[in-house]
Formats: C-alpha cells, sequence, structure tokens
C-alpha cells in the first residue's frame, strides 16, 4: 500500500510530540512505509516474523533451502530462527539513521528471544547477548515473567538493550523497569561504560482488553462494553505517570492495538507508540489527528466501575495489584505466551515444508 505523507495525522503527530513511532513489525516494505510516517523503531514477536514470512514466500523458500545447506545439521527451529535474525538485521538497517540521529535512543529493531526458553533466565541471557551482537541498533524482547525479570536485570547488566514483553499490567511494567534500573546501577557500580540504552516496557494494552473481556464472559459480569475498551488506556496511563514519578531510564511502550486509544490517549508524553502497520494506515485514512492526551484521566465513572466489578482490572492497575509469582499465571500472560509457542512451531512446519515437501 502507498500512502503519501504530506498532512498526514501520524507525520503531524511525530513532528508535534515527543512520543514517538514505531512499526510493529520488521517486514521490510511495511516498515520502509512506516518510516514515512516518522516512525523512528520497530517491534517484532514470534506471531509478526511468522506473517512476514509467509507475505514472502517466494523469497524466504530458497533462502531457508540454501540456509539448510549452509548449515547441514541445524534443526528445524534453528534455521527458522536463522531467518528471524536475517529479517531483523534487514530491518535494523533501515532504522540505523534513526537511531544514529538519536544517540542511541531510538532508531532500535526489536527482536523476541524465544518463547521455548520462558523458564529458564540463563537461556534467555544468552539468547539475549547473542542477538545484541547482530546489529548496533538491536533491542531485545524478554517477558515480565518471574524468571523474565531475573533475566531482564542480568541482560541488561551485560549491556543489553531491552524490550520488556508479554507484559500487559503496570505491576508488570514496574516490576520490569526496577530490574532495568537495577541492572544499570551494577554496570555503574563496576565502572561499566554508560551509554543510551533506550530501553522500553511494553504494555500490551489491547491484550488486556481482550482478557479482560474474557475474564468478565467467564464469570458472567456485565460490564458496558465500552468501559473494557479503555481497560488497557488506563493501565497504560498510570503505567506512564509511575514511570515519570519514580525517573525511571526506560520508555512505557504501547502494542497490541485493538483501539485507535491506543495511540490517540498516549499522545504529548515521552514515550513509545507501536501501532502495526495496518493500523497507521487507517489512522491516516481516517483523519484522527493527535492531541495532547497523555495527561488527561481515564473516566473516572470508567475507573470505578471496572474497580469495583472486575478484580481482574484491579490486579492489572494497581502497582502491587500482583507478585511476579502472579505475572506467570496471569491470564493474558498463559494466552500471549501459548501464542507465541504455536507461532514457533507453525515456523517449523514452513522450514519443514521446505527441507521435506510433502509427497
Amino acid at each position: 500500500m502507498t500512502v503519501t505523507t504530506d498532512n498526514l495525522p501520524l507525520r503531524a503527530a511525530t513532528e508535534q510530540f515527543v512520543t514517538v513511532l514505531w512499526n510493529d513489525s520488521a517486514d521490510p516494505r511495511e516498515l520502509e512505509q512506516s518510516i514515512d510516517f516518522g516512525a523512528v523503531g520497530a517491534t517484532c514477536n514470534p506471531v509478526i516474523a511468522l506473517a512476514a514470512v509467509k507475505a514472502d514466500l517466494p523469497k524466504w523458500a530458497p533462502r531457508i533451502a540454501e540456509l539448510a545447506r549452509e548449515y547441514p545439521t541445524a534443526s528445524e527451529s534453528e534455521l527458522g530462527w536463522k531467518v528471524v535474525e536475517e529479517l531483523s538485521i534487514h530491518a535494523a538497517a533501515l532504522l540505523k539513521p534513526a537511531f544514529d540521529a538519536s544517540g542511541g535512543r531510538n532508531g532500535r529493531l526489536s527482536i523476541q528471544t524465544d518463547p521455548r526458553l520462558h523458564r529458564d533466565a540463563d537461556a534467555l541471557v544468552a539468547q539475549a547477548v547473542h542477538f545484541s551482537s547482530l546489529a548496533e541498533n538491536i533491542i531485545v524482547k524478554i517477558p515480565a515473567t518471574s524468571v523474565g525479570l531475573r533475566a531482564i536485570e542480568e541482560a541488561t547488566y551485560r549491556g543489553v538493550s531491552i524490550n520488556v514483553t508479554v507484559s500487559f499490567t503496570v505491576p508488570q511494567a514496574v516490576a520490569a523497569a526496577e530490574a532495568i534500573e537495577r541492572g544499570l546501577d551494577r554496570r555503574a557500580a563496576e565502572g561499566l561504560p554508560e551509554r543510551e540504552f533506550g530501553s522500553v516496557v511494553t504494555i500490551m494494552g489491547g491484550r488486556l482488553d481482550d482478557w479482560l473481556k474474557a475474564w468478565t464472559q467467564k464469570n458472567r459480569i456485565l460490564v458496558d462494553p465500552g468501559y473494557l475498551e479503555w481497560a488497557g488506556v488506563a493501565a497504560l496511563k498510570k503505567a506512564y505517570a509511575v514511570f515519570q514519578e519514580r525517573g525511571f531510564r526506560s520508555r512505557v511502550l504501547s502494542a497490541a492495538f485493538r483501539n485507535h486509544m491506543h495511540w490517540s490517549e498516549l499522545q504529548g508524553g515521552d514515550l513509545v507508540v507501536s501501532p502495526p502497520f495496518d493500523w497507521q494506515a487507517r489512522i491516516n485514512e481516517n483523519g484522527i489527528y493527535a492531541e495532547d492526551r497523555i495527561s488527561v484521566p481515564v473516566d473516572p465513572q470508567i475507573i470505578e466501575t471496572l474497580i469495583a466489578q472486575v478484580p481482574e482490572f484491579v490486579r492489572a492497575y494497581e502497582v502491587d495489584g500482583m507478585t511476579p509469582e502472579e505475572f506467570d499465571t496471569f491470564g493474558a500472560t498463559v494466552r500471549t505466551l501459548r501464542q507465541f509457542l504455536d507461532a514457533d512451531e507453525q515456523l517449523d512446519h514452513i522450514v519443514r515444508d521446505i527441507l521435506l515437501p510433502p509427497v
């Protein structure tokens, strides 16, 4: 899709506010267009990587066959991750000018650690260090689970820029930001080089909305359905305020869009919004121009109703709403990890069909 960039809402917002735009895909065709809209970063995860490979299989099928010849003992999974690495390196090169211009604060390409490692902190750290070596402007995704928090601190200490993922709630975001702070403080205590890490802490606002809708339905709780569209926005605004109050060196990142408010309600803040490319196109097509909304609170009646009727929202909204151990069993965490694991399996199947075509 080609859209002219003159006077587009996304471009206007990136020129007006400190809020920055990242593209929620490493697909080079989408990323190039998003950069025209003003994007200065990109995120990726197993689902997004799978979609990018499927969308351009005529390119990737022969490359996968070539990789299989180069690495004759590599497993299907290892070959699939070689593809993810190549996709990420290419996308990182597109963002290098923004990285240089911002001193490393932006221009980052996110690559996610293998979700199959989610129970092993040491394995997550080792893979994060490896991914960080692929390009200067790589930022590595590690989940906001009890195991992931340990990996986030250690990987930060080892010099890895972090994008916290599988994160949906204020307590997860705060705990992850604190883990990053501990890693940075350990580096400073040992006299390791200080630099701009550009680390971000994602809240997947739309996935929080999805989970609360499923939870209320399962528990037969009737709430104005429009109120549940605001849950993710409320969590993002609350987390942003806490980050500002506590002076965290990481930024909040809004991801998993389900409505344009996950972009428009956050404008004006020093944070990152990362819509999928199709959402960017729709925002432009519908002329949704941004205003400074980050400090405008969600309607108190919505918050009061959700707190009174949806205990699961309280767990997601209050800073101390959950312990790190509870992060692991939070519904949105379980659902998302399962989806990421399924995407890994599907990528394995694509590789398998190329190496061993059905007969």
